[in-house]
């Protein structure tokens, strides 16, 4: 393992190297991701077709995103994560969903980033921003990874009372969706926020879009509305 920047944060991955052995149960904690996969793979594939390409699936945990991405004809797909427990969940799986375009290291974004400047057409990154220590500096090597031309993709939750209502108390106390103690409100980020660090990385933003979750239908849904969840595309201009 490869960590010349200690930007994580250890507590958060020992939370998700304990839920490890649940990260392919569909009912489990993390039957929200699996909800919501088809949506995130849709989207990012709409705006930056995957067949062909070489892709980088950054906090890939235990893998879920990472096949989706593969299952669409990516040339080739690499997972990165420091959950040593997930990363091996994510290799188990694969081994029974047979995808030969998949592999998985245990390292983090800014030391890949130091052996694989613009590598990749495609680097994505969901859900991580709200559980480092300095989200400016993921982005900032999830600029450095992808190629010139190249495409990048965030997701992550607003912070304002409304995604504190439904992302916190709603989804970890009411509904139960995920454990208690997943997200920390301070750790979310505003769009104008995750803008301004993707443009001093050198990215320009391409698409603002919301994620609805509907509790009655047990579905996700975008939405124009970013008060709580939203996706972020932006691209690495070809230009200096």
């Amino acid at each position: 393992m490869n960590t010349t920047h200690a930007n994580f944060d250890p507590e958060e991955v020992r939370k998700f190297n304990e839920l490890a052995s649940r990260w392919w149960d569909p009912v489990g904690e993390f039957k929200p991701l699996h909800q919501m996969n088809p949506l995130r793979v849709q989207y990012i594939d709409e705006r930056a077709p995957l067949s062909g390409k070489r892709c980088l699936d950054v906090g890939c945990g235990g893998g879920i995103l990472t096949e989706g991405i593969a299952q669409q004809s990516a040339l080739s797909v690499t997972g990165i994560d420091l959950a040593d427990a997930a990363l091996a969940v994510a290799r188990l799986h694969l081994s029974e969903s047979e995808l030969s375009n998949v592999s998985y290291i245990e390292t983090t974004a800014d030391a890949l980033a130091a052996e694989q400047q613009g590598q990749f057409d495609v680097v994505t990154c969901l859900e991580v921003l709200e559980h480092v220590p300095e989200p400016a500096l993921l982005i900032e090597a999830c600029s450095q990874l992808v190629r010139p031309g190249g495409d990048v993709f965030f997701s992550t939750i607003n912070r304002n009372a409304k995604s504190f209502a439904l992302a916190i108390v709603g989804a970890e106390y009411l509904l139960r969706l995920l454990p208690t103690g997943t997200h920390e409100y301070a750790k979310f980020i505003r769009p104008g926020e995750l803008d301004g660090w993707a443009r001093k990385a050198g990215l320009e933003l391409q698409d603002v879009t919301g994620v609805r979750y509907s509790p009655f239908t047990e579905t996700f849904s975008l939405t124009s509305d970013i008060d709580v969840n939203y996706l972020v595309h932006f691209s690495r201009p070809t230009h200096s």
